[in-house]
């Protein structure tokens, strides 16, 4: 598991090129499984564990984010979401709203859709939020006086996940490809990118593998890679250490494969040589 451990941010699955793992955490919540998809005949759950020491508060609800070209995404205002996004936003349930988790305690959030009658068909997403909320600031000591004449402030981090929940109305479809592969150097280090493009009327989700040819052991993998249906294409950046990005560049095999938990098969692969 990792940790997100900057002051107001937020965590989301399948966001800039990261592999999600089977369950995300950011700062002491745990979140389990990273992606939700409901068909309208039955629910899930949504397992919550407070992984700290202390108890603490979480506030739960939904929110619309759009997929970018580089793999990001955005946050959408209430006035600025499409029908379908309204669409999402009410027929998604959800229960409790507020939970307050002791350390090392689970809490299932129970998750369903109500789909109206007559709704198109078609691929329809929002994204479950679950924000810390800060206990109250404890209240100056009683004839306390203040350090300086200066203004002090205190920061408290609040912590967040988001992860997606999709619904989908009838049997929508979709395909993927991959297209041009190449090694990159920034801030952060080395970093093996690729472009993906998808086609249909829904998402694509799976797992990502590049070998060299001749050899089995794969170079690099990444779980979770998704392309959003707002988005006909997207850059996928994956950082490696140095040592691997010598051994990327030249000719690799990519291939995209779905998640393991629905059979593992292979949504699409690709010859490429990388610079």
């Amino acid at each position: 598991m990792f940790r997100f451990l900057k002051a107001f941010g937020l965590l989301s699955a399948a966001a800039l090129g990261a592999a999600a793992p089977p369950a995300l955490a950011a700062g002491d919540l745990l979140v389990a499984p990273t992606r939700v998809i409901l068909d309208g005949s039955r629910g899930t759950e949504v397992v919550l564990n407070n992984i700290g020491s202390a108890p603490a508060t979480y506030r739960i609800s939904l929110e619309i984010k759009r997929m970018t070209a580089e793999g990001g995404l955005d946050e959408i205002a209430g006035e600025n979401v499409t029908p379908a996004e309204r669409a999402a936003l009410d027929m998604i349930v959800f229960s409790p709203r507020r939970v307050t988790l002791p350390p090392n305690q689970p809490q299932v959030v129970r998750v369903g859709v109500r789909v109206p009658e007559g709704l198109p068909p078609g691929e329809y997403r929002a994204h479950m939020l679950f924000r810390s909320v800060p206990d109250a600031a404890p209240a100056a000591a009683a004839g306390a006086k203040p350090a300086g004449t200066g203004v002090s402030i205190a920061l408290t981090p609040i912590y967040g996940i988001t992860i997606p929940v999709i619904v989908r109305v009838g049997d929508p479809g979709a395909e993927a490809a991959i297209g041009a592969a190449w090694m990159s150097e920034g801030a952060d280090g080395p970093a093996f990118n690729f472009d993906l493009s998808r086609t249909g009327s829904r998402s694509v989700y799976g797992d990502i593998e590049v070998t060299r040819p001749g050899v089995a052991e794969p170079l690099l993998v990444a779980r979770g890679i998704a392309v959003y249906p707002e988005v006909g294409a997207r850059k996928v950046s994956l950082r490696v250490a140095g040592e691997v990005a010598a051994k990327l560049k030249g000719p690799v095999h990519i291939r995209y494969s779905e998640d393991r938990e629905i059979g593992g098969g292979t949504i699409d692969e690709a010859e490429r040589v990388v610079k």
